[in-house]
């Protein structure tokens, strides 16, 4: 088996997820915070279980092993998010400090859990320093990509500069735009190919892209998670998006993620904390 945990396409074979029973907890729970969330409506706990189960389905089926969260009430509803607190390399994980306060608890929570599941732990990012994975993208063994805003601060990058640089990593970083505010929930994998460096450089390794409709930007259509080279998920609703996806010779699996994904404004990436992809 080759192990490709810098990529973010390899074959998915070990996936950390946490079920909304877990991150919701109960309808009490999410009539008190969804609004402090910035949700853009109330997800219903039932609908939303099952809509998860179905995910994580299209995961088992693809041959990725799902490790689960724990409730943990140091977090909230967006710890159903398991992507953002964590960063893994191949050499263990870099637990961060989210840039949304609300979510601060996640890092140390997903920390304890890596302990549990003895998944190594390379380093923290603390202090003044904010980090959120959704910045961040692997270009190649050696690269990765990361966002410079609102929750990735510079200090973020400069201490994941000193973390990574040893292990022969080199980070770039590109500035992302305002947009609508500090509250946006804006990451760098919504927006590959804004940053006009970014799409420079993505031409210059021969990297296609494919356009999202402006139509299919807030029904996620933009928030894909590749469980292998071409075998992408992504959520229902989004027919321009996946006809070009399909044009270009990708399989592509849907799922309803009307109360696990919309309300929250966060895809199948977002639902997913990659720790292993690899080539038998």
């Amino acid at each position: 088996m080759m192990s490709a945990v810098h990529s973010m396409v390899a074959p998915l074979r070990r996936v950390v997820v946490k079920a909304p029973s877990e991150a919701f907890r109960s309808p009490e729970t999410i009539a008190a915070q969804w609004k402090d969330l910035d949700y853009l409506r109330a997800p219903d706990l039932d609908i939303a279980a099952r809509h998860h189960r179905t995910f994580v389905s299209l995961l088992t089926r693809a041959g990725a092993e799902p490790l689960y969260l724990s409730a943990d009430d140091r977090t909230g509803l967006d710890s159903l998010y398991v992507h953002d607190p964590v960063l893994m390399t191949g050499h263990g994980a870099v637990i961060f400090q989210t840039g949304k306060p609300a979510r601060r608890g996640e890092g140390p929570a997903i920390e304890d859990a890596f302990r549990k599941w003895n998944v190594p732990i390379l380093g923290k990012i603390d202090g003044d320093a904010t980090a959120e994975a959704g910045d961040m993208l692997w270009l190649d063994e050696h690269t990765l990509l990361a966002g410079r805003g609102f929750r990735t601060n510079a200090e973020g990058l400069q201490a994941l500069r000193g973390i990574l640089g040893p292990t022969g990593v080199q980070v770039i970083s590109f500035d992302m735009p305002c947009w609508n505010g500090v509250n946006e929930v804006l990451h760098l994998q919504s927006f590959i190919s804004l940053p006009v460096a970014m799409f420079e450089l993505l031409q210059k390794r021969g990297v296609r892209t494919i356009d999202v409709p402006d139509s299919e930007y807030d029904s996620l259509g933009c928030n894909i998670l590749a469980i292998a080279p071409r075998n992408a998920v992504m959520v229902a609703g989004n027919p321009v998006t996946r006809s070009r996806l399909v044009a270009a010779g990708c399989q592509v699996s849907e799922f309803d993620g009307s109360e696990i994904c919309l309300p929250g404004s966060g895809g199948p990436t977002c639902l997913t904390r990659p720790i292993l992809r690899s080539y038998e």
